[in-house]
């Protein structure tokens, strides 16, 4: 997810630099949510852990 978030952030910023400021609006809101929900699935799984299976 994070790694979404950086490609939309960099499509965003060559977007404003190009004008397309709708496209890089879009792409930074895109970009945005991408990264909070990369950091909610890393803290859950942070706190979950792996278990092993059940035997």
């Amino acid at each position: 997810m994070i790694s979404w978030a950086v490609t939309f952030l960099i499509i965003a910023i060559i977007a404003a630099v190009l004008g397309f400021t709708g496209i890089a609006g879009a792409a930074t809101q895109i970009a945005w949510i991408a990264f909070v929900v990369g950091i909610i699935m890393a803290i859950f799984f942070f706190i979950t852990g792996r278990r092993p299976p059940p035997s």
